[in-house]
């Protein structure tokens, strides 16, 4: 097997206009001094999500991202999976928020979905791809499982976090301070993998 490519540069693309993604990205990137640069602040086009696969959208995503910009990009593709649903949303995640992002009209549906359902299992799942101009790829996957709740709770984060209690907590992501949720988060877990295997020498 082949050894992953370190990152030796100093700014990434993070390839997201997701604001909420783009500042947690950033904020896990910060301690390794890394710089960062948003792809809606390079002006890049979002491409459509043609994976069947959060690993396959995140390298898509990254790919598009790094040869438009001639520079190393990450980008992220996550999404909750819901066990009473067969996984869904799954990587339509954000689909369910409709043309607005409106994730308020999204959790809705996920109630509503699972009216006659007892079971309220879940997981977040998080993929995290670094790619470069040349064409390469580093991907890297991190989860969380939990429980559901409703109504929402909570006014942090974004997307559905304020529907989704980790396992081990009493709160939803919704009401955890961000530097907390990001300590525990799907996200969090992909990236100490990629911190590990492509970061490990940059300070």
């Amino acid at each position: 097997m082949a050894e992953p490519r370190r990152f030796t540069g100093k700014t990434l693309v993070v390839a997201t206009h997701n604001p909420g993604k783009r500042r947690e990205i950033a904020g896990l990137l910060a301690p390794y001094g890394i710089d960062t640069v948003g792809a809606a602040e390079l002006n890049l086009a979002e491409p459509d999500e043609t994976g069947a696969s959060f690993a396959e959208n995140a390298a898509l995503k990254a790919l598009t991202a790094a040869k438009a910009a001639g520079l190393p990009a990450l980008a992220d593709d996550s999404g909750l999976a819901v066990n009473a649903l067969g996984g869904a949303p799954g990587i339509y995640s954000a689909r369910w928020a409709g043309p607005k992002k409106d994730f308020s009209l999204a959790m809705k549906r996920v109630e509503r979905e699972l009216a006659g359902f007892d079971e309220r299992r879940a997981k977040f799942v998080a993929a995290l791809a670094l790619a470069w101009p040349d064409g390469h790829v580093e991907g890297f996957l991190g989860e969380v499982e939990g429980t559901l709740v409703f109504p929402p709770r909570g006014s942090f984060g974004f997307g559905y976090d304020p529907i989704f209690v980790p396992d081990g907590e009493t709160r939803t992501f919704g009401e955890m301070d961000p530097a907390e949720k990001e300590r525990i988060s799907h996200r969090a877990r992909a990236f100490t993998r990629l911190a590990a295997a492509c970061f490990g020498g940059v300070r």
